[in-house]
């Protein structure tokens, strides 16, 4: 959540931020509240103390404690709705969006910093990465419902390749890879920005009262929830591996071809607990280590900076690296990186000791260093007239088959 000391202090500059992300009146809202809170506090505080007489009061004294009781009674039930109003607002409030995150609403406001690589150009028709085969999309439906698929034979084994490679290269980097739990409870959640405002993407197990993550970055930010790290111990760096789930409210109609939108996926997420001063440079590390990974596969890739307006709640300021779809004649989002300040950690009360000795919160990161549009950007890139398709050398350690043979029929 933001700060809300800052709210206070510098009322005015945050709105002027917040607004970039549609959330002004929010704050203006909060501001009253919060004004409201103060003072009702006051008021309870200063009835709780003249409802404690000194000594033995006397029979008038008596009348006028039980009149100053009832006020407090109200004024404490005042007090408790205005705090209900103080926190879901709170909740609701964005992460400000950083200075130098450009303006804007959608994807087209996006600020393209640069291209690295040359899209492929083909002397034949190609296919896309349903026609290239690996892909059932008929039996997931059946078995589970739209925009859910097999993967299977050789597509899968180079999906599972993928994500090896992108945990060796991590792994060699000094991060600690995680296996986190897919199923976390409402202040997990809640802790990482994806509750309220997201709740309409998630899948919850009512009878269990569980969401299923839909990124690993749940289960790594909540790894540290409620602790006191030491000033030492920072950076704290993680990779995690799991199976993802999204509802994907919102985009009827938006890729329904393939599995480049689908409800249950894989990642290989990145996720970093730094100082407050450090959390620029690494920002821009994770996103040095995404593009080690792109290049790393040959694909031609741009880096765009994404809006204000187009982030998520928890997010300061975000990039993508979008992989070229030759099917589509366009670039396409494979990853994202985000630097979420100290929204999420704020959150979740994770905090560090520094070299003095005072309690400080931590800031987050997060960064995808791969998840199955990979694959489809790969196959889509390195397929030939014959339908095959030329697996990258770099991916044969990891168990991938040296070529996909073409899709039958």
């Amino acid at each position: 959540m933001i700060d809300i000391h800052l709210v206070r202090e510098h009322p005015e500059r945050l709105r002027r931020s917040l607004a970039r992300k549609g959330a002004g009146e929010l704050l203006d809202e909060l501001v009253v509240v919060d004004a409201s809170w103060r003072q009702l506090t006051a008021t309870v505080d200063e009835l709780r103390s003249r409802s404690r007489p000194k000594g033995r009061p006397t029979e008038e004294e008596l009348v006028t404690l039980q009149g100053i009781k009832e006020e407090l009674r109200a004024a404490e039930a005042d007090l408790g709705e205005m705090d209900a109003r103080r926190t879901a607002l709170l909740a609701r409030i964005p992460n400000p969006p950083a200075d130098d995150t450009p303006d804007g609403d959608t994807d087209d406001d996006a600020v393209e910093l640069r291209r690295i690589g040359t899209p492929p150009v083909f002397a034949f028709d190609t296919r896309d990465h349903v026609e290239l085969g690996g892909f059932d999309l008929d039996r997931g439906a059946r078995l589970s419902g739209s925009r859910f698929a097999y993967r299977c034979g050789p597509s899968a084994l180079l999906e599972l390749a993928m994500y090896r490679y992108a945990i060796a290269h991590l792994v060699g980097l000094g991060f600690d890879l995680v296996l986190p739990p897919v199923l976390a409870r409402e202040e997990a959640m809640y802790g990482t920005g994806f509750l309220p405002t997201e709740a309409a993407n998630l899948y919850r197990l009512e009878g269990d009262d569980l969401y299923l993550t839909g990124t690993s970055e749940v289960g790594l930010a909540a790894f540290h929830q409620g602790e006191i790290l030491e000033e030492g111990e920072l950076p704290r760096r993680y990779a995690g591996y799991s199976t993802c789930f999204r509802r994907e409210a919102g985009a009827a109609g938006r890729d329904t071809r393939g599995v480049f939108r689908v409800h249950q996926f894989d990642k290989v997420e990145m996720f970093a607990y730094t100082r407050p001063e450090e959390s620029l440079p690494e920002h821009e590390r994770l996103l040095a280590i995404e593009e080690e990974l792109v290049s790393g596969l040959g694909l031609a890739y741009r880096v765009v900076c994404t809006a204000a307006g187009d982030l998520g709640p928890s997010a300061a300021k975000k990039y993508d690296i979008e992989a070229w779809i030759p099917s589509q004649g366009r670039y396409r989002e494979i990853t994202s990186c985000s630097n979420t300040t100290d929204y999420q950690a704020r959150r979740l009360n994770v905090r560090f000791r520094d070299s003095a000795r005072r309690l400080q919160v931590v800031h987050t990161l997060n960064g995808t260093a791969m998840t199955a549009r990979w694959l489809i950007a790969l196959m889509e890139t390195f397929q030939d007239t014959s339908g095959e398709v030329a697996v990258p050398e770099v991916l044969w350690e990891h168990g991938a088959p040296r070529r996909l043979p073409a899709a039958a029929g």
